[in-house]
């Protein structure tokens, strides 16, 4: 974990709707912003679940939550519907947002090197600034760990 305030990136992106959300109109609330290697895999799947069953928390505390991957708009609107995920999923295919939060890195699986999504979360505040970041999170535990920084 890194705790540091900095600018985070801005972006604009399409989300499952098709529809541009920028990380600036969230001004004023908290962002939790976590990147995903890809819909419909069994940890990013028990990764959603696991945000879209503290969804409600993150809201009393003043916080919208944001997946962003790789995935097309119309990828994440099969996700969202078949998981009844209640937060914004956006899509990512230029890598823009995945480049400038530094998580398209290097990854090793089953001894072949490629370049990938390192599963990843943020905690962004009101005023734009990263709080806290983390990189190479545990599907099961990162929801509970970023609700538990609010």
């Amino acid at each position: 974990m890194e705790t540091k305030l900095s600018p985070a990136p801005d972006f604009t992106l399409s989300d499952a709707g098709g529809n541009p959300v920028s990380l600036s109109d969230f001004r004023g609330k908290k962002v939790v912003l976590y990147f995903y290697p890809r819909d419909n895999t069994p940890g990013c799947t028990r990764q959603a679940q696991a945000f879209a069953k503290l969804h409600d928390e993150f809201i009393e505390k003043g916080a919208v939550v944001i997946g962003i991957s790789r995935d097309s708009a119309a990828s994440h609107a099969k996700f969202a519907e078949k998981y009844d995920l209640p937060f914004i999923l956006l899509s990512d295919p230029e890598l823009i947002a995945i480049k400038a939060y530094g998580v398209w890195q290097e990854k090793k699986q089953y001894g072949k090197v490629s370049m990938g999504v390192v599963r990843s979360s943020f905690l962004i505040d009101e005023n734009g600034n990263i709080v806290s970041s983390f990189f190479k999170v545990k599907p099961d535990e990162n929801a509970a760990e970023m609700c538990s920084l609010l």
